[in-house]
């Protein structure tokens, strides 16, 4: 059995440097050189292959072996979710349903702008990065905002930053399902770990989102509805994240905090209205959709959360179901103990369940074959390149949790102590803000978290959260994600100016989740233990 060298160059500050390598490189080439995330994470996956190989002397069929094993979870755990979730909203999409739900939900947003950044950008856009995610929520928010007034580069801000709190559980949980498997974690023990975070993180960005568009006004005049929206997320987000998992949060989250609003303004409005533009049609779109295309397009959300609530829940046993395992075990000199990376085919995998929703969902909503067809073409040509992605960099994660250097970097990151909760944070916010993803920075970093916790006597749920939740924090300020939301606006290819505008935002953001952690860290880390 291989045995991890702690430090193999025999100079703890050339092994420290040697075990960032693969995560230098990354930074470069994707935040340096723009290269495309698949090309950036493959070249990565070579340069963290060779550094295994001729610095921490692991042994050459062993480290083919645990990146074969982290390219089949980076396929079946991520990329087969991500690809029917995709699926789903290209039928909606291609069915007119999509736009019946955008359309009732523009009609019903009232001619304050102020409460249609809410329900647009928070609870839309939380839908939206809960089935999608990869930037989607900026690319249809940031439009409707414009259709209805707001200046462009407004209805950018407004976007990114009410997608702050839903990203961990984007794009139907997949940063959370790495979290999870990289370091071997209890995926409804991070889950809920994480959701705790955003509970609490989720009590701000609609405060913001008032600011941004009104000033101090907007929050003096529109705080009732600060205060409701997100509570109604949390209400539809925290239960599910918490005791069923991290699939469907995001959904839940969005429904509820839609239903609830829109009860809410039944009953309230504010005494000064702050109208951009008079509602036309929909935000310039003329045609009309029925109730019954409305009750379509909400039955495809409710089918889906009922199969993969049920599918997936802690009392389902097809979870649990196991026909081959692959793992490659190593010694850890730093723990003292057996370690492995490991792949367990289950057909009946999270991703499964979704492409039965898809089905269900296309029969319900009278789909036809060339529509279902059409479909999934799209989400191939859309998605192409995030399937590689997922190959390369959950592969590069394992290489470098397996050969050691993640517990090489945790081992000296441990000798923080209780100062590590204010640095965790900044690793995930750090990766994503360069490579764009939650979930590369969740793979990359899930195992140091984890370790370094362990080693520093901190709950071992909590720094991992907060890499994640970290992580979703620099969404708006990732030039790969400022791209995809750029794309339907006058600010193509001027990514920076947007950037420019988000980053102080982001920053002061990030300064809040810092001190959530501190806080939880000091008066109740036992929520964070197993």
């Amino acid at each position: 059995m291989f045995t991890q060298p702690l430090n193999p160059t025999g100079n703890v500050g050339l092994t420290i440097l040697a075990s960032l390598t693969p995560i230098i490189v990354l930074l470069i080439l994707l935040a340096g050189l723009r290269l495309s995330a698949w090309l950036a994470s493959l070249i990565g996956s070579i340069v963290t292959i060779l550094v295994a190989i001729l610095v921490w002397r692991t042994p050459v069929t062993q480290v083919m072996n645990a990146w074969l094993i982290g390219a089949l979870v980076g396929t079946w755990a991520i990329s087969w979710i991500v690809f029917w979730g995709l699926t789903i909203y290209n039928t909606l999409v291609l069915t007119g349903k999509f736009d019946a739900f955008k359309d009732w939900v523009i009609r019903n947003s009232t001619n304050d702008a102020r409460i249609q950044a809410v329900l647009l950008a928070w609870s839309f856009g939380a839908l939206l990065e809960g089935l999608v995610g990869f930037g989607y929520p900026w690319a249809f928010v940031a439009p409707l905002l414009i259709a209805l007034g707001f200046e462009d580069l407004k209805a950018l801000q407004v976007s990114a930053l009410a997608n702050n709190a839903p990203v961990s559980f984007g794009a139907l949980g997949t940063p959370i399902v790495i979290l999870a498997a990289t370091p071997g974690s209890p995926l409804l023990f991070v889950s809920s770990s994480v959701a705790k975070v955003v509970a609490i993180l989720a009590l701000l960005p609609p405060w913001i989102l008032l600011y941004l568009v009104d000033r101090w006004k907007g929050i003096k005049d529109v705080w009732p509805m600060a205060i409701v929206a997100s509570l109604a997320y949390i209400l539809g987000q925290y239960p599910i994240a918490s005791f069923v998992g991290p699939y469907l949060p995001d959904i839940t989250g969005s429904l509820v905090s839609f239903i609830i609003l829109l009860l809410f303004l039944r009953v309230w409005r504010p005494k000064r209205v702050l109208s951009l533009r008079q509602l036309n049609g929909g935000g310039g779109n003329d045609k009309k959709y029925t109730t019954r295309d409305v009750i379509m397009a909400w039955s495809a959300f409710i089918i889906l959360i009922i199969i993969v609530t049920l599918w997936t829940g802690p009392w389902s046993p097809l979870t649990k179901v196991s026909i081959a395992t692959l793992e490659q075990p190593a010694f850890s000199t730093l723990l003292h103990k057996k370690v492995a990376v490991s792949f367990a085919f289950n057909p009946f995998v999270a991703g499964t369940s979704i492409l039965v929703s898809w089905i269900v969902i296309s029969i319900v909503l009278r789909a036809s074959p060339r529509i279902m067809g059409e479909a999934i073409k799209r989400s191939f040509m859309q998605y192409w390149g995030g399937i590689l992605t997922g190959v390369f960099v959950v592969g590069l994660a394992y290489v470098f949790n397996f050969s050691g250097m993640a517990y090489s970097l945790a081992w000296k990151t441990s000798d923080l102590g209780l100062v590590f909760i204010i640095v965790s944070p900044l690793f995930g916010w750090l990766g994503c803000a360069l490579s764009g993803s939650n979930t590369s920075s969740n793979a990359l970093f899930g195992v140091f978290q984890v370790t370094t916790a362990r080693l520093a006597g901190l709950p071992i749920g909590l720094t991992p959260a907060l890499n994640s939740v970290g992580a979703e924090l620099a969404k708006p300020v990732a030039p790969q994600t400022a791209s995809a939301g750029v794309s339907t606006t006058k600010y193509v290819r001027k990514e920076g100016v947007v950037i420019r505008a988000n980053l102080p935002w982001a920053i002061g953001i990030l300064i809040y989740l810092i001190i959530i952690g501190v806080v939880y860290a000091f008066l109740a880390p036992t929520l964070f233990l197993p």
